[in-house]
């Protein structure tokens, strides 16, 4: 579910008139996602994406998204840049939403990445890495390390609703990543910081498109790489660690940038700090969440279970 907001057609028809994109053709409701309120929009002139941003996107982060975009579509990536309308303006209001028309992209999202699809993806994930180089803007990574402390307090011993035992297993987690967290000493850019499978458009083996920025920010380069290890190199459950997958996203991103000695040994505390991440935003959201909201819950301890793989290791693959 990931339409919270309804747009009726003559809304959508007026708002429409803004831009030179012709006029409205149909307007299809996407399923996928859980963050804003999205629509597969046709025109008589070509296919768009309409995104109106909910609650928990802030409205004024959007420029800084919007400008990222724009300048990696500028440099030739494959991403979805906002539409500017006739006046030049890329960020709109509909239905009281603010709202932005964005550029379709073909291909589809991965369930079961290939190691050659995930090498494909690292790369293109260093090729953004390599372009936000003269990227002048910087924005604090809200669900940096600075506020796992903060989200572990707000979800309290209601974790151990969620499985015996898993208060104390995070907290320690998480008081021996706060311990070793690199603070200097590593390259920083503007990075994705949530890559991962369905946040990639692929046919075949080749990336059509790199999408969702909305949790990008200024942070670790090889963060990023971390945080989309952790997403692509194991089963749904977390439990099974995919090993040729994994070594695929870290060749294919070495192409490019490859891992200092310092990197490599950093690399399983950045990646436990990114289980740490998602397993306590998808508690947070799981003790929040009504049990019959439409929303679907994702499971903590899927991450939980990554964080075990990763604390096991003195090496990234």
């Amino acid at each position: 579910m990931a339409v919270y907001t309804q747009v009726p057609a003559e809304s959508l028809a007026a708002f429409l008139a803004r831009y030179d994109v012709g006029e409205l053709v149909s307007a299809k409701g996407i399923a996928e996602g859980v963050e804003n309120s999205n629509y597969l929009v046709d025109t008589t002139k070509a296919r768009f994406i309409l995104t109106l941003y909910e609650k928990r996107v802030d409205a004024g982060d959007l420029p800084y998204f919007m400008d990222l975009l724009a300048h990696l579509d500028a440099k030739g990536l494959k991403v979805p840049p906002a539409i500017p309308d006739r006046d030049g303006v890329s960020i709109q209001t509909l239905e009281g939403r603010p709202a932005c028309l964005i550029k379709f992209l073909s291909g589809v999202s991965l369930s079961h990445p290939t190691p050659a699809q995930a090498e494909a993806a690292a790369h293109a994930m260093a090729d953004m890495h390599a372009a936000v180089a003269d990227f002048g803007q910087d924005r604090p990574n809200s669900m940096g390390v600075d506020s796992w402390r903060p989200l572990f307090e707000r979800c309290g011993d209601s974790l151990d609703q969620i499985a015996p035992g898993l208060h104390a297993e995070l907290g320690t987690a998480l008081d021996r990543v706060l311990a070793d967290w690199p603070r200097e000493g590593f390259d920083r850019c503007a990075i994705h910081a949530d890559l991962f499978p369905d946040n990639v458009l692929m046919l075949g083996d080749t990336v059509t498109g790199l999408i969702d920025f909305y949790f990008a920010s200024t942070d670790i380069r090889i963060y990023d790489l971390a945080v989309m290890h952790s997403a692509w190199s194991f089963d749904a459950t977390g439990a099974e660690y995919h090993a040729q997958v994994g070594n695929a996203l870290l060749r294919g991103y070495e192409a490019r940038f490859p891992l200092s000695d310092a990197e490599r040994s950093a690399f399983p505390l950045l990646a436990s700090g990114a289980c740490i991440r998602f397993a306590l935003s998808r508690a947070f959201d799981w003790i929040n969440t009504p049990a019959d909201a439409l929303v679907t819950r994702k499971d903590p301890l899927a991450y939980v279970r990554r964080l075990r793989h990763y604390e096991s290791m003195s090496r990234p693959a």
